[in-house]
């Protein structure tokens, strides 16, 4: 099994851990996630955005949807495809109008291939609270700028946490397309690349993929059309 393969399996694990907590299960180690932990009046905050179940449909899938993201590494745009991923739009649109994603870190940081973020206490472990299904074969290619919600490697386990594609590594998850794609970088994919650089070090499985640096998503903004 080559190192890409590996990582993509690993960006499927980070989840059944994140799941599991975000269900009520025990709460262990991070062994997925990595990244540097908001500080605790961020994760008590956070903690209460909380919802039993997901979001009720309230976006038009005719309607051409984008989301701008200010960072700690500047801003991009990214397409939401609300044509083949309606419900994964939906839910993203309601947690960002809901300022659930405000302060989240990139938590998880493999260069060349993924940066992962949407976790709200910035262990890999975290959730909305609830889970919704796939919305796969949509026709589109996970390859650089691409933007896929992260899972647990069993169907219908989204949430909040999702990823972006950064370069040619990414196109190893073709091999297995579990992960919805929702999105495309369509501006600033300049900043992306800076998080992407962000230095790492090995998190508590030995994955060099724990940001030394907190990078954080300090707005993000859905416009319409």
């Amino acid at each position: 099994m080559n190192t890409w393969n590996k990582a993509m399996i690993t960006l499927s694990l980070f989840a059944l851990v994140g799941l599991t907590a975000g269900c009520g299960g025990k709460t262990e180690p991070n062994h997925a996630g990595g990244g540097a932990q908001p500080n605790a009046p961020q994760e008590e905050t956070k903690k209460k955005l909380q919802w039993d179940n997901p979001p009720e449909m309230t976006i038009d899938p005719s309607k051409k949807y984008k989301a701008t993201f200010q960072t700690s590494k500047g801003s991009f745009t990214v397409e939401l495809f609300a044509d083949t991923a309606p419900k994964t739009v939906n839910n993203f649109v309601f947690l960002a109008k809901e300022g659930f994603y405000e302060g989240v870190t990139f938590h998880r940081i493999v260069p060349g291939y993924i940066i992962q973020s949407g976790d709200p206490t910035g262990t890999g472990m975290g959730s909305p609270g609830y889970q919704f299904e796939d919305e796969l074969g949509g026709g589109r290619k996970y390859e650089t700028g691409i933007v896929a919600m992260a899972n647990s490697m069993k169907a219908d386990t989204n949430g909040s946490q999702f990823f972006i594609c950064t370069g040619e590594n990414s196109k190893a998850l073709n091999s297995q397309p579990n992960f919805t794609i929702f999105g495309k970088v369509i501006e600033g994919m300049d900043n992306v690349l800076k998080i992407d650089a962000v230095p790492t070090k090995r998190d508590a499985r030995g994955e060099l993929s724990k940001p030394t640096e907190q990078v954080t998503i300090d707005s993000i903004t859905i416009a319409a059309e």
